[in-house]
């Protein structure tokens, strides 16, 4: 008999494949893992992401209507829905938004949140992250890329890197690439730190397009080139989030007070 408990696991989404399958699986893997009763499905947001796979790779994976149309026709009758978004922004309304159209057609809904929700979550983000780079120098820094956002969430960038402050990691800088701090303030920050080598990784559940192109690559514009241009050393780390055990532990975790609601 199919258990009537699901969770539906919605992400941004993301084309390449090996990210995908380091991160939002990764994700989704621990998920299932932790709790075996439940039944785990996937949704993307990003409309342009689900046609490039399902042009590109014949791939088709569901929308958030669809994934909770799917759940009501197969007789599911309670639903977790967790993100692996960062931030509480306009993806994560959007989602709610289209799952709560759904909230009739079940005997209970319950939306998890985001990464970066509660004052705990930025500590454990912050720890999780610097255990990547248990012997970070002070002539070095890390510098982390962010997506950012018009949404009034942008926020959550500068009281991350607040709190890196605050645990004493003066030389981690986060910035972001759509919202703020964006690239030239950060930049006028690790200069005035003074490193000589700066490590550049993504403040991204997934290492996709962003962290490929905007931070890593050899255009002009990139990260990349930005700080090589300003006489620093440059080491890349192409790993998203969603492959760090730390950052897995905290949708677990928001899933499961999801299912106490």
């Amino acid at each position: 008999m199919r258990e009537s408990q699901a969770i539906l696991v919605v992400s941004f989404g993301t084309s390449h494949k090996e990210t995908r399958e380091k991160t939002i699986e990764a994700i989704e893997q621990e998920i299932r893992d932790r709790f075996p009763a439940w039944e785990v499905r996937r949704a993307f947001t990003s409309s342009v992401i689900l046609r490039v796979l399902k042009r590109r790779d014949g791939v088709h994976i569901d929308n958030v209507a669809e994934a909770m149309e799917g759940l009501r026709r197969d007789g599911f009758t309670h639903v977790v829905i967790q993100p692996t978004h960062v931030l509480s922004g306009q993806e994560y309304d959007k989602m709610k938004a289209q799952a709560m159209e759904f909230h009739g057609s079940f005997q209970s809904i319950a939306v998890g949140t985001p990464l970066l929700t509660e004052s705990g979550d930025y500590e454990d983000v912050c720890r999780g992250i610097m255990r990547q780079f248990p012997r970070l120098s002070e002539k070095e820094a890390l510098v982390l890329m962010g997506h950012g956002t018009e949404h009034f969430a942008d926020s959550a960038y500068g009281a991350i890197n607040y709190r890196f402050r605050e645990l004493g990691y003066d030389n981690v800088f986060v910035g972001t690439v759509e919202g703020y701090p964006d690239l030239g303030a950060i930049l006028k920050q690790v200069k005035e730190y003074g490193p000589e080598k700066v490590y550049l990784m993504p403040l991204m559940v997934v290492a996709g397009d962003h962290a490929v192109n905007d931070m890593a690559s050899d255009q002009e514009s990139s990260w990349k080139s930005v700080f090589q241009r300003e006489g620093f050393q440059v080491d890349c780390v192409l790993k998203g989030l969603g492959e760090l055990k730390e950052i897995r532990d905290i949708y677990v975790r928001h899933a499961r007070k999801a299912m106490e609601k």
